[in-house]
C-alpha cells in the first residue's frame, strides 16, 4: 500500500475560471536544505550506487565502494576502523610475508590495497559486484566451507574474517574455511563479529576480544568486537583482561 497522497483535481478551482500562476513555485527553507543534503549524498555515490567510505572531508583518504546490501547482512566499517586494522593486517604481512585472505570483507580489502597496493590480498566474497576487483576476488558462499581452490588451501599466514550473520551455524562454517585457508605454521587471525559470538569464538577459535571497538558507517544495534588468537600487545589496544 503507497503512504503517500494522491493527487486530484480542485474542481472549485476550474469552476471558478481561476487561472493558474505561472510562476515556478518556491520551495521552503527546510525543503531546500533537504534538497541541498540529498544531492550531496548522491553526488558521493560512486559509480551504480557506490558509496564512500570515510570519516572526514579529506577525498584523499576515501575509499569508494558499492553500496551496501542489507538482504546479504552488509555493513561497512567507518574509516578509522577500516584504516586501524589495514594497519594491523600489512604489520603481520610484513613479518611474515604470507598473502593474505580477506573472508567476506570488502571495506578492508580496499582499505589495505589503497595502503599498501604490493600487499597480495584475496577476498573472498559472496557478492559478485566485488569481481570488479579481478582476480583477487574469489567467490565464496559460507554455505559451501570447503569449496576452496586448491591453491588457497593451507596457504596463509593472516586471515581476516567478517562472518555475514550473527549465527552459531555461520561462524562453525565460517571457522571450517578459516581452518582450511591456514598455514600448517603459525597463522595470524582476526576475526570481526558480534560481542554475542565470544564464547563461541573462542572455542572454534580460540581467540580473544581486543580493546579496539570497531564501529560501522551504519550503527548497529548488535556490540561489535574484533578477536584475534594472538596477543597484539600495544596493538588494537591489546587483548582486554578479564577482572
Amino acid at each position: 500500500m503507497s503512504t503517500e497522497s494522491e493527487e486530484r483535481p480542485n474542481p472549485a478551482a476550474a469552476d471558478d475560471g481561476i487561472e493558474e500562476d505561472d510562476d515556478p513555485p518556491l520551495l521552503s527553507s527546510q525543503a531546500l536544505e533537504a534538497l541541498r543534503e540529498f544531492l550531496s549524498e548522491q553526488s558521493s555515490l560512486g559509480g551504480a550506487g557506490g558509496g564512500r567510505v570515510d570519516g572526514g572531508d579529506d577525498d584523499q583518504d576515501e575509499v569508494r565502494l558499492v553500496a551496501e546490501d542489507w538482504r546479504l547482512s552488509q555493513f561497512w566499517y567507518d574509516r578509522e576502523t577500516a584504516e586501524t586494522v589495514a594497519e594491523e593486517i600489512r604489520t603481520l604481512y610484513r613479518s611474515t610475508s604470507s598473502p593474505i585472505a580477506c573472508i567476506a570483507c570488502p571495506t578492508l580489502y580496499a582499505y589495505l590495497k589503497k595502503l599498501d597496493p604490493s600487499v597480495p590480498v584475496k577476498l573472498l566474497e559472496y557478492d559478485k559486484r566485488f569481481e570488479q576487483y579481478g582476480d583477487d576476488f574469489i567467490y565464496y558462499d559460507y554455505n559451501q566451507p570447503e569449496e576452496l581452490l586448491p591453491s588457497l588451501k593451507h596457504n596463509y599466514q593472516v586471515i581476516i574474517a567478517d562472518p555475514p550473520y550473527l549465527s552459531k551455524e555461520c561462524l562453525e562454517k565460517v571457522a571450517h574455511t578459516i581452518s582450511l585457508l591456514a598455514h600448517p605454521q603459525d597463522s595470524y587471525l582476526l576475526l570481526l563479529t558480534g560481542e554475542v559470538q565470544k564464547e563461541r569464538a573462542a572455542e572454534l577459535l580460540n581467540v580473544h576480544p581486543c580493546g579496539f571497538r570497531p564501529q560501522h558507517t551504519n550503527k548497529l544495534g548488535n556490540e561489535f568486537r574484533l578477536f584475534t588468537n594472538y596477543d597484539p600487545a600495544g596493538r588494537l589496544g591489546g587483548w582486554e583482561r578479564e577482572v
